[in-house]
């Protein structure tokens, strides 16, 4: 008994640790981005290895922050409380947990088709290389997103083997989205990543500027998803649509709930409502193309 209560508490810190519940920052592009470019029938295989790629991806690399970050995460009070920080998931055992992961995305890369796979390597430098830019470059918040982007790509690569501008759209549209929502987020880190020598678009513009640029970012994100539905025409219709501009919506409430001087709403501006989004767009995605 002692042994499975030992078990289920390190599943449970593995979660918290790679964050399972943002899972759908990714996952409601790269879904869309799959049954679109399938017309709503993936074949089975290539809906489990892409699915399996996503997963892979996704949790390998926010693992792998987190080992890359934890010397900065127990400085910062806000983080310090992490699981590796406290001990409770130790540097190698991550870092195990990291090449688990990337081997799968690789190997589910191989299993889907040669352009996938002869890419996977710059999916993986993209992840390697994000959790250090923001010792460097104030552009972090975009590397982010462009890796972000991968997912969307990807999922379009895995179903025809080649690029369009849909799968293009999509993945500028979840690159900005992902941008513009981790702006905000970083916000609340403005003092300790100003303090510590650490770059961010808050640090190098204000919080007041970075939550414009994050607007716009936010914009140009729907622009993409505009623009993705206008090129894909008549695949594309009316729900889809609809749901940009729910989207939109989510996106005013955003950003009305934080302001430079008032950033207590930062988790549920930046993830909490980032989630109802990433929900909103499966919704109006999978019913697009099904009804």
């Amino acid at each position: 008994m002692h042994l499975v209560k030992r078990v289920i508490q390190k599943l449970q810190d593995y979660g918290k640790l790679v964050m399972f519940s943002h899972t759908i920052f990714s996952l409601s592009f790269a879904l869309v981005s799959l049954l679109a470019a399938s017309n709503g029938k993936p074949e089975p295989g290539v809906f489990f290895w892409a699915m399996l790629a996503l997963l892979g991806a996704r949790t390998g690399a926010n693992a792998l922050n987190r080992v890359i970050d934890a010397k900065i995460d127990a400085k910062n009070p806000r983080t310090a409380n992490r699981q590796i920080p406290k001990g409770e998931v130790s540097v190698k055992e991550t870092l195990v947990f990291v090449a688990l992961c990337f081997a799968l995305l690789v190997f589910s890369a191989y299993k889907l088709n040669p352009l996938c796979m002869y890419l996977s390597p710059l999916a993986l430098f993209l992840m390697f290389i994000y959790s250090y830019t923001k010792r460097f470059t104030w552009l972090c918040h975009l590397v982010l997103g462009i890796t972000c982007a991968c997912a969307p790509v990807g999922a379009w690569l895995a179903v025809t083997g080649a690029f369009s501008w849909q799968a293009i759209f999509l993945g500028g549209a979840n690159c900005l989205w992902t941008a513009g929502f981790d702006i905000i987020y970083g916000s609340q880190d403005y003092e300790f990543d100003k303090a510590n020598g650490l770059h961010s678009i808050p640090v190098r513009f204000g919080i007041k500027g970075g939550l414009i640029i994050s607007a716009l970012f936010h914009l140009g994100a729907l622009g993409c998803l505009g623009l993705y539905w206008l090129i894909s025409l008549p695949q594309t219709g009316w729900i889809l649509l609809v749901g940009i501009v729910v989207i939109f919506g989510l996106m005013v409430v955003q950003h009305k709930l934080v302001t430079p001087g008032h950033l207590e709403q930062v988790n549920l501006a930046s993830y909490s409502i980032s989630q109802i989004t990433g929900i909103v767009l499966i919704i109006a995605g999978v019913l697009d193309v099904y009804l």
